[in-house]
């Protein structure tokens, strides 16, 4: 459905360049739901933008359907990009204009029939959950609202593919929730293939198939959520998956609870998180589990927990527990003192 093939974007200011993509390719499948991470600068919306080639690439090729947007002239490109709707993380709405004509507007332009405006409006703003909103100004809605008004004009055009830029970072978290319910509707009701990005763990955790990890400009990791999440590879994806405060322990007390056992992490997957398997190693073998940190997220197709515990006991105990819990398909990892 998208592909991007080897595609590199470089800015000039000056005597100054910068290059902001370096040799990306990615490719995302029909009806799927693929987000980019990435931390501020990594090449996150220059990415989104060459997607659509608001952004044209210095290099590269950008197929939507098999058809690569970079080699169209202008009235072809034009209505190619009538299959990509986008939204954005300040909603760009025009504050003069009411939530109907804001949704009408580029129906207007693209000389979409009045009656057909009238139900497309109509039927989105539904959709959206905004219907009795649609006589009323930006200034008197909310910032979800606002979004909602966004996703219903991007929708609105009828496209193949939704873009993201940031869509929930300048909401609050449970307004983000609604939002992240919205867009999982709309990708399973009306079969439309979604690509975001994100800095946020929490928005990929929650909707996405797949995730790519963005770093310097580079796609330095890729996969699906559950194996991304459970087994990073990248230092950079580690640092997201893993900063998480609680499951910091000072150097002191790791030191202290190593010399009496080893302090490991455990990740496990849907059913087994449900588990009692501390209490089953207590009971088969000779050692005292110690919980020091926590927790279970939720992913779009399945639960993932973690958990940080200290192992007290024989070192052949020990190891024997640890070989259960792996038998048992759990990670098993050494946290360092």
């Amino acid at each position: 459905m998208i592909e991007l093939m080897n595609v590199t974007k470089t800015f000039t200011t000056g005597k100054k360049t910068v290059e902001a993509l370096k040799d990306v390719s990615l490719r995302i499948k029909k009806g799927e739901i693929y987000g980019v991470i990435g931390f501020s600068g990594a090449g996150k919306s220059t990415l989104i933008r060459c997607t659509n080639l608001l952004e044209r690439p210095t290099e590269g090729e950008v197929l939507i359907d098999g058809v690569d947007l970079t080699k169209l002239k202008k009235g072809q490109l034009r209505k190619e990009r009538s299959k990509i709707g986008m939204i954005f993380q300040h909603f760009n709405l025009l504050s003069t204009a009411t939530v109907y004509e804001n949704v009408a507007r580029p129906l207007k332009l693209s000389k979409v029939p009045k009656h057909e405006i009238n139900e497309r409006v109509e039927k989105y703003l539904k959709i959206v959950g905004l219907e009795e909103k649609q006589h009323v100004y930006p200034a008197q809605l909310s910032g979800g609202q606002k979004q909602r008004v966004a996703i219903a004009r991007a929708l609105a055009q009828e496209p193949e593919v939704l873009l993201s830029d940031e869509a929930t970072s300048a909401l609050d978290p449970n307004t983000t929730s609604s939002i992240l319910e919205l867009l999982l509707r709309v990708n399973k009701e009306l079969g439309i293939t979604i690509f975001l990005i994100t800095h946020e763990l929490d928005v990929i955790q929650r909707i996405c198939d797949r995730v790519g990890v963005m770093h310097q400009g580079e796609l330095v990791e890729e996969g699906s959520v559950i194996d991304v999440f459970t087994k990073p590879q990248h230092p950079q994806t580690k640092d997201f998956v893993f900063d998480d405060a609680n499951f910091k322990v000072p150097d002191s007390i790791k030191k202290g609870l190593s010399a009496t056992g080893r302090i490991i992490s455990l990740t496990f997957i849907g059913s087994s998180s449900s588990e009692p398997f501390l209490a089953a190693i207590t009971k088969k073998y000779e050692v005292v589990p110690s919980i020091l940190a926590g927790g279970i997220d939720q992913l779009k197709a399945n639960s993932v927990g973690k958990l940080l515990i200290h192992l007290q006991g024989d070192t052949a105990e020990v190891e024997k527990a640890i070989s259960y819990l792996e038998e048992r398909e759990i990670t098993v990892e050494e946290v360092a003192s």
